[in-house]
């Protein structure tokens, strides 16, 4: 895979209009672009299909975290939407997540279309070690908490998960070589931090085995987010 086919963008945007325009100009420089809660929620599954019109791989990134039944049959009618890839929450457990591989294969085998990849959200990136013991309740270190959801996805049947760069190296021992990695929490020596707490530079990120970078507003924010992207291509095709 190239460089290039790795970087997804992240479309955090109100408007159809503003993200129709960050795909026209990012298209020939990314791979895939994430569509989030908040372009989602704004303008529904309409944007799914403007930007599938432009030529636009997406990921849609709703983090489904429900009973099983109604997760399964989210992750079908996602699979209707045509999109690359979706993602559940691995803290839903082991039958959520199955319902969601179970109806997504079946959706997928009764309309003839591709199998979307469904992948598990472990520890969000914006979570530290003190918010994840004394907030979460949930005891142990974070890279543990990590590999534990990461193997829990792989046995339920999920492609892959989002983790932070921190934990790349850990889960490609538990979980192996073929297993999908999506890391947001990237940040390129020249761009803030922001919100993200557990960071690493692009190149830093797939030396480890990253799959996938997730890039937000080092990119869109850039005041020529093609540079930007072409830049952050480049350090990840020098790995």
């Amino acid at each position: 895979m190239s460089a290039k086919d790795r970087l997804i963008i992240a479309l955090d945007v109100d408007t159809i209009r503003e993200a129709e325009k960050l795909v026209s100009m990012l298209q020939d420089h990314v791979g895939v672009f994430k569509i989030g809660m908040q372009l989602f929620n704004s303008e529904g599954p309409e944007v799914v299909n403007r930007l599938h019109s432009m030529g636009g791989k997406i990921f849609l990134d709703l983090k489904l975290h429900d009973i099983p039944n109604t997760v399964g049959k989210a992750g079908a009618v996602l699979t209707r939407m045509k999109v690359f890839m979706y993602n559940v929450h691995t803290a839903g457990g082991s039958e959520m997540m199955q319902k969601a591989v179970e109806f997504t294969e079946a959706e997928s085998a009764k309309s003839g279309g591709s199998i979307p990849l469904i992948i598990g959200v472990t520890v969000l990136t914006s979570i530290n070690q003190d918010i994840l013991n004394n907030e979460l309740g949930i005891l142990g270190s974070v890279a543990d908490q990590v590999v534990h959801w990461a193997k829990l996805a792989q046995d339920s049947g999920l492609n892959g998960v989002v983790a932070s760069p921190k934990e790349i190296t850990a889960i490609r021992e538990a979980c192996g070589p073929d297993f999908v990695i999506i890391t947001p929490g990237v940040r390129p020596t020249w761009a803030a931090a922001n919100d993200q707490k557990r960071v690493m530079t692009p190149g830093e990120a797939v030396k480890a085995g990253a799959s996938y970078l997730v890039v937000g507003r080092p990119i869109t924010g850039a005041a020529d987010p093609v540079e930007a992207a072409k830049r952050i291509v480049d350090e990840m095709g020098e790995v």
